[in-house]
């Protein structure tokens, strides 16, 4: 499998010759709902490390939750309540969007406040070798002692300017320094250090949780194209200076979201929560709109873009429950002609894998499974026997299940599960057969009142919930 490298600007060959893969991507800060733009980040490299596990290697994947920032302390402040608890609301509710949108649980989910002893064991290490120094409590990293400053970014330092989260004061040495350890303010949430009572800076705790959780020298580690500098580039000085090897392999960043062709974000207020968005088009289209896009490229927002992907997985759906379907009640054994369509299959997984192994292209694994999905409604416009579609349903469930479409387990309504849905929909295909028609357009009202579509077809009534 080939990635594009940031570090390097090339695509270059993921060799895993152990098949281990060590993994990290930057989670959310995690103050409010995360916004159709964070879930790019979450829903790509969800994928990336669900891919990597099909083609046979394992990955421990680590995703962080910053739980103490300004931005958590302000919203403490105008909620009246500790920054612990907005963090505890905030996790849950991500993990709420998280599953709706196919997002599986990282190997480890560490929060910054859960890592404060290696936190501070990193910053006294890069104190002890001149990497960083103390000023007034605060501790600040010498961005100009780190001789490969910028290498990831591709800036000069002597161009750079302070960036995201870097306060400039007359108590730093330079401006590109960046804190690792803040000093208490009255009234904020505080650890004890050598430098006194305080807090981590924001860069620091990624080093820190890499080096816990996955070692001092790492696979890949991703993020949005926005955390390039400084926050990407900061975690390179720290964990490079602290131990002296190489901090990653391979560096993955995926594109903005914008809306109106500027930038998704909070700070610009053009933004819309994952929450908001899947009431009106449900999870499986924002995921869908995230994958059916390369990674790298940065892709526009809307409402009829949104409408469009709602249509697109209602399709894959429609499939699934057409398969569901004619399996219920199908027989036979497989013919020639049928294994020579499974054959074609085969060579459909094929053009996916190589697609999907050439820088992860996510926008065409989704083109090559509605080629695949097109192949197959054809197929099943004839008779086909059980052998056949039990193994295009696996195939199906093998990729659709891959990217995240297959279609979730619906909402049993007022009791009416599958099997009293199925019975109703028998006792109604007999009064049919007995002309009792009074009998099977009640047993229709009923079901119609529950949320069940019928969908009365040559081989039976089909149906699914509303």
């Amino acid at each position: 499998m080939k990635l594009f490298n940031d570090l390097t600007g090339k695509k270059e060959e993921l060799d895993q010759k152990d098949q281990y893969v060590r993994m990290y991507a930057c989670g959310p800060t995690v103050y409010n709902y995360f916004h159709v733009g964070n879930a790019r980040c979450f829903v790509t490299f969800d994928l990336l490390r669900r891919y990597l596990e099909y083609r046979g290697n394992k990955v421990d994947f680590v995703q962080n939750f910053t739980d103490i920032d300004d931005k958590m302390i302000r919203r403490a402040a105008e909620e009246g309540t500790t920054v612990k608890e907005v963090a505890d609301r905030y996790i849950e509710e991500y993990f709420v969007d998280a599953k709706g949108l196919g997002v599986e649980p990282a190997t480890f989910h560490p929060r910054a406040t859960e890592n404060i002893d290696s936190i501070i064991s990193i910053i006294e290490t890069l104190v002890e070798k001149g990497h960083a120094y103390e000023s007034q409590g605060d501790v600040y990293y010498s961005a100009r002692s780190f001789k490969g400053y910028g290498k990831l970014s591709g800036k000069n330092i002597d161009d750079l300017e302070s960036g995201a989260r870097i306060d400039v004061s007359d108590i730093k040495k330079d401006p590109l320094d960046f804190a690792l350890w803040k000093a208490s303010k009255p009234g904020e949430p505080f650890w004890e250090s050598p430098w006194g009572k305080g807090r981590p800076g924001w860069h620091i705790e990624c080093s820190a949780m890499v080096d816990k959780y996955l070692g001092k020298t790492i696979d890949i580690h991703c993020g949005g194209v926005d955390l390039t500098f400084p926050h990407h580039e900061n975690e390179i000085a720290q964990s490079e200076g602290a131990f002296d090897v190489p901090f990653c392999r391979f560096w993955v960043h995926n594109g903005f979201i914008n809306v109106d062709n500027k930038k998704m974000s909070k700070s610009l207020g053009n933004f819309f929560t994952v929450r908001d968005a899947a009431e009106k088009y449900g999870y499986a289209a924002i995921r869908y709109f995230i994958l059916s896009a390369h990674y790298k490229s940065p892709v526009n927002f809307s409402a009829e873009i949104l409408g469009q992907a709602q249509s697109s997985v209602q399709r894959l759906y429609n499939c699934e429950e057409n398969l569901r379907f004619l399996l219920k009640n199908s027989e036979g054994v497989i013919t020639e002609e049928e294994k020579a369509f499974l054959a074609g299959l085969d060579k459909r997984r094929e053009e996916f894998v190589t697609v999907m192994d050439d820088d992860f292209n996510t926008a065409d694994g989704v083109a090559v499974l509605f080629e695949a999905v097109k192949d197959i409604n054809i197929f099943l416009q004839s008779t086909r026997s059980r052998e056949v579609l039990e193994q295009i349903l696996a195939f199906y469930e093998e990729i659709c299940g891959l990217l995240g479409f297959l279609k979730p387990e619906e909402e049993v309504k007022d009791g009416f599960d599958d099997e009293k849905i199925e019975a109703l929909l028998a006792e109604r295909a007999a009064a049919k057969k007995e002309k009792n028609y009074a009998r099977a357009d009640e047993i229709r009202s009923l079901l119609t009142e529950n949320g069940i579509v019928i969908e009365d077809t040559p081989a039976g009534a089909k149906w699914h919930r509303a």
